[in-house]
């Protein structure tokens, strides 16, 4: 009886055909589990600039360009500008606090305000479960990228106190 158990064992394990990695096909990107589940990536928390940009070197295209543009952005728009990998999105604030955050996932990137429900005009996107007064939008392309209307939430954003500039005054 203990044969026929390896058999039978051995034989079913015969008929099930191997799985092949999937690979992706020519000059197109692997999306990591956690932006194909629509999580934020798995990157490890950790502060600085260098941690930011090794987060955005990791993104596929054209999640890659699209970080990529709103960090240049941010760093041209705001003196004492500081990064931070948290929550598997890139954070940046200056003075008390994190203002914004951008992050790639499968199909798009969210570029988030913190307290986003007190800038003109409140930006279009309620994200889910990253509180109630945060507003963005989600980029689908560089293209979509209003640099002119995203200089000024920064402006804005990192005005507030609390969030960027220190309440004591």
């Amino acid at each position: 009886m203990a044969i026929r158990k390896t058999r039978t064992a051995s034989k079913s394990a015969a008929r099930k055909p191997a799985k092949k990695a999937a690979t992706p096909r020519a000059g197109a990107s692997r999306l990591p589990t956690s932006m194909r589940s629509g999580k934020a990536s798995a990157a490890k928390a950790a502060a600085g600039d260098e941690p930011v940009f090794a987060y955005i070197a990791g993104l596929p295209q054209p999640q890659r360009g699209i970080a990529a543009r709103v960090d240049a952005l941010a760093a041209k728009t705001l003196p004492r500008l500081q990064r931070s990998v948290k929550w598997g999105m890139a954070y940046y604030g200056v003075g008390d606090g994190w203002c914004f955050c951008c992050g790639g996932f499968a199909d798009h990137v969210k570029l988030m305000f913190i307290n986003g429900v007190t800038l003109t005009p409140v930006p279009p996107v309620t994200p889910v479960a990253m509180g109630k007064a945060t507003r963005g939008v989600e980029l689908r392309s560089a293209r979509q990228l209003d640099e002119g209307q995203v200089a000024a939430w920064m402006k804005q954003i990192t005005a507030a106190p609390g969030v960027g500039r220190s309440r004591a005054g």
